[in-house]
Parts: structure tokens; C-alpha cells; sequence
């Protein structure tokens, strides 16, 4: 239950104590109702027409290899109609390669030649919808067959909770910061941990990841190279992943330049509004102050899109909307087409730590759910074209 007791203390400190404990176990519990009973996430089964669309074959199709024996059927048939773990549908990928004429078509992965995908969302306005962004594109890429790698640089740990891990209570094994820290740093796959879809992973965070920025303050004069942390992390693992997903914390220090260092792209997400428009101005003026500093010391800098996205999004709201067509106005196509919307059903959903693909759509007003799967869908959809170029495959 939740106290009603009065917060009282003699010192500042102890009233922060009581205040941490009460939301600790608050959340504790949340988390418990959450992923109950064992606190362990599971992906919702997926109808057989959407898991054949984000396979990319026909439902004509599917039926068809399942009669002939190409694909096992589903442990799960209701009423006739099938429905489709992420395993099976991962499963059903790897066979469907196997068979086909064009390489690619049911498993995008890098080809040789191909470059990890590394794209930071960053932004030192609160609020923005990074980590809600980050989990979004995560699942989209990774329900489209790419194999995915996040990674949460955020001490508040908000990416590592939405994947089921509480970095308060329960997670106490290798984190990004054992990965990047200046004093006997562990194995970035020891780091790593697999999260409960299949070819997503994870690099944790926790609280104690603000050391990074401390040390790194301290290690500025001893030639310590701050801003190659990530890459060199990253590089340890780059042959198990596609794409990797940096969540950046709320605020420009060198955990955000170390991903920066890292980043082949990046987003920047801002809500509409000229308060964010305006924090978003001041933000990229420092940032690329910043980026002059690092690369005389040595980093080589290389964007293949730098796009801001606005998030959080309302077609209907006027002044918003006028605000968004200015800003496609003056930095054109550095605006990213598709935007995400403000919806109940991404709130509803991110309050139980999920993503709209893994809420069922029969748990929603339709047509909220709809809108909303369709925005996402167009973002993952705009990274996933952007990825293809910077590949050369379009």
C-alpha cells in the first residue's frame, strides 16, 4: 500500500531519504503490477496478416509454406487463425532466407562492405521523448528483422526500465559504465544482455554511469581519450548487430560526447514548441562548439544524417503546426518527414514501460491505436530508408 503517513525529518537529507525510499518502493510496486507475476516482460502473439507484413510476405504466402512444410505451424491457433511468437516469426526469417533468390528480402542484415549503424538521440531539453523514441525504433528495426543493440547512456536508466530491468532493484550485473570506464573497463560483451525479442540486446545503465562524466573531467589533462569510450565498446560487438541505438541523458556532457564520438547519425528530438525550439537552438550551438574541441584532439566526426524529429506531435493544434512547417522551412530536409504523435495510447502504454507494438491492439480504442502505430511506423520506417542509403542501397 501506499503510505499516508506525512513527510517529516529534521535534515534536508533524511527528507530526501524518505522521499527516495517511498517512490523507490512505489515504483518497486508499479513494476511488480506491471510484469507480474515474475516480473519478466513477454511480446503479445501477433496476428498471422501483421506478422506476415512485417516479415514482408503475403498471407497467401505464409499459408502457402506452412501446407508444404517450409514453415512449422504456430504453437498458437485460435478459431482457425494463427497467431505468432517473436520467435517464430525470427524463426520463420532465418528459413524464408534460406530459400529465397534475393539475398536480403527476409533478413536485412549488413552486407560486406556495409558499416555498423550507430544513431544517437540526444537533446538537452527534457521531455523530448528520447528514450520513448529510442524503445520505439528499437522494436520497429528489430520486428523488421535488423538486429539491434541499445544502448541506455542515460544514468536514470528510463531505456533499461523500459526493457523490463529495473536498474533501482533487481539489476545488479555489468553495466554500460563497467564498458566505457577509464580503470580496468569489462568486455562490452559482458555487457550486453539480450532482451526478451529476439536480435534486440541491451547495454544497461545504472545510476553510478554519472561517474563517467566525473572521471572524465579528472582524466582531461592524462591522455585518456574520453570521446573513443563508446566507439571503442561498440567496435568489441559491432559483428553480432546492424544497427545500434544510443539513448542519450537530458543534458550535453561527456557521456553525450562519447556517443556523439560514437554516432555514424544522429537524431535530435524536440516537441513542437517554441520554448524547445528555442532550447534546441542553444543546445546545438554548444554542441557544435563541442564538436570543434574533440576534433582537434583527434576525433574524426563523420554524420551520415543529422536530422531533428518532432515528437509528441498534434496535427490538429494550429500554432504547433505552424511551428513545425517553419521549421521544415528553414532547415528543410534536415526536418525528418515523419513525426510522432502525442497519443493516450503511447502514454497509456509507456506508463507500463511498453511500446505501442507491444500492447495489443484489442486493449485500445482502435482508432487511437491505429493513429499511433501509424506514426511510429512512419519514423522506424524514415531511419530504416536512411539506413538503406547510407548503405548504397538506394
Amino acid at each position: 500500500m501506499i503510505p499516508v503517513t506525512p513527510i517529516e525529518a529534521e535534515s534536508p537529507s533524511q527528507v530526501a531519504k524518505q522521499i527516495s525510499h517511498r517512490l523507490g518502493s512505489a515504483i518497486k510496486s508499479h513494476l511488480l503490477q506491471a510484469f507480474a507475476p515474475d516480473n519478466t516482460k513477454v511480446m503479445r502473439k501477433i496476428p498471422a496478416t501483421e506478422a506476415a507484413d512485417l516479415i514482408g510476405a503475403s498471407p497467401a504466402f505464409m499459408r502457402k509454406c506452412h501446407g508444404d512444410g517450409t514453415l512449422p505451424e504456430p504453437a498458437e491457433i485460435r478459431g482457425g487463425r494463427r497467431y505468432y511468437s517473436v520467435q517464430e516469426i525470427w524463426d520463420a526469417r532465418l528459413t524464408l532466407e534460406k530459400t529465397t533468390k534475393s539475398q536480403g528480402r527476409y533478413l536485412p542484415w549488413r552486407r560486406n562492405g556495409e558499416t555498423l549503424q550507430v544513431w544517437q538521440l540526444m537533446n538537452f531539453k527534457g521531455g523530448s521523448s528520447k528514450s520513448t523514441t529510442t524503445i520505439h525504433l528499437a522494436h520497429y528495426l528489430n520486428l523488421h528483422g535488423y538486429r539491434v543493440l541499445m544502448v541506455d547512456l542515460d544514468p536514470q536508466g528510463s531505456l533499461t526500465g523500459m526493457c523490463g530491468l529495473d536498474p533501482r532493484t533487481e539489476f545488479d550485473g555489468p553495466t554500460i559504465y563497467d564498458a566505457i570506464r577509464y580503470d580496468d573497463p569489462v568486455p562490452m560483451g559482458d555487457v550486453v544482455v539480450p532482451t526478451y525479442l529476439p536480435g534486440l540486446s541491451l547495454a544497461p545503465a545504472r545510476l553510478v554511469l554519472s561517474e563517467f562524466d566525473t572521471e572524465s573531467a579528472l582524466n582531461r589533462d592524462s591522455g585518456l581519450m574520453f570521446y573513443s569510450r563508446l566507439r571503442d565498446a561498440i567496435d568489441q560487438v559491432e559483428d553480432r548487430f546492424d544497427v545500434v541505438l544510443i539513448d542519450s541523458p537530458p543534458q550535453l556532457s561527456f557521456l553525450t560526447l562519447t556517443g556523439m564520438s560514437a554516432a555514424t547519425s544522429i537524431i535530435v528530438p524536440l516537441t513542437p514548441s517554441m520554448m524547445d525550439v528555442s532550447s534546441t537552438s542553444q543546445f546545438i550551438e554548444l554542441a557544435s562548439a563541442y564538436m570543434e574541441v574533440i576534433e582537434q584532439h583527434g576525433a574524426q566526426l563523420h554524420y551520415d544524417h543529422f536530422k531533428f524529429l518532432f515528437t509528441r506531435d498534434e496535427p490538429t493544434d494550429v500554432p504547433s503546426q505552424q511551428l513545425v512547417s517553419f521549421m521544415r522551412a528553414l532547415l528543410q530536409d534536415r526536418v525528418m518527414a515523419a513525426t510522432s504523435y502525442k497519443s493516450t495510447a503511447i502514454s497509456d502504454a509507456t506508463m507500463m514501460k511498453q511500446s505501442i507494438y507491444e500492447v495489443s491492439r484489442s486493449d485500445m480504442t482502435r482508432g487511437t491505436y491505429d493513429r499511433a502505430r501509424q506514426s511510429m511506423d512512419g519514423v522506424g520506417k524514415e531511419v530504416d530508408t536512411m539506413m538503406a542509403q547510407a548503405w548504397g542501397r538506394t
